[in-house]
């Protein structure tokens, strides 16, 4: 069995655990982070069934995956770096799920590339959990006004998006969101990749983005 499948399967199993420790009915979905990996490292996860996949850069996505698309229309791609609004026609095109809606401009952008393509695109808010100056998202404050915006174009807003600061105990980013979500009534939260997943799931994250813990490292 490939490297790959095994750490896929152990990663399964831990969260499993964690899951009835916390009495937890919901299974979240893992994101196989595969940017910057060929897709010859991809394949043994696609042969295995894995659906769900993130990318990082959209050039790099669409070089990647556009063949594997047309022959596997069931597999879900994820958009998990930051869209610039020049590339938002060709992220919509190709994937299933942006992670990182950060600003009326570019909800405003997805929403018109959504309506030229006719469509649905599912739609994460990333939130500057941290209040990071160097790092994306809204802040808590504008999440309301931005979250507002969005469903006022009818994207199909389906949760919020996080990366806690480094260097701190993602828990309490994780339960801020948690309560965040709670209070916008969303039923998705993107967060918890390879050093924090199982903290994730613990406060509800339904979508964890797992990149080295199943690939290894990278170059």
């Amino acid at each position: 069995m490939e490297n790959s499948v095994q750490n896929l399967l152990d990663i399964e199993n831990k969260i499993k655990i964690n899951l009835n420790n916390y009495k937890i009915s919901v299974s979240p979905k893992i994101i196989a982070v595969s940017k910057t990996f060929k897709i010859d490292k991809i394949k043994p996860l696609i042969d295995h069934g894995h659906i769900d996949f993130g990318e990082n850069k959209v050039q790099e996505a669409v070089e990647k995956w556009s063949e594997v698309k047309k022959t596997k229309p069931h597999i879900k791609l994820h958009l998990i770096g930051k869209l610039q609004t020049n590339k938002v026609k060709f992220a919509v095109k190709l994937f299933d799920y942006i992670h990182s809606v950060d600003s009326e401009k570019l909800a405003k952008k997805i929403s018109d590339e959504s309506l030229k393509l006719n469509k649905k695109i599912k739609i994460f808010i990333q939130v500057n959990i941290g209040d990071e100056p160097q790092k994306s998202g809204v802040n808590k404050n504008e999440l309301s006004n931005l979250v507002n915006y969005c469903l006022k174009l009818k994207l199909e807003v389906i949760g919020l998006m996080c990366i806690p600061p480094e260097g701190y105990d993602s828990s309490d980013y994780f339960k801020e969101m948690k309560d965040l979500s709670h209070k916008f009534n969303l039923s998705d939260l993107s967060m918890g990749m390879s050093g924090d997943y199982l903290k994730a799931v613990e406060n509800s994250g339904t979508f964890l983005r797992i990149g080295s813990s199943i690939f290894g490292q990278r170059a």
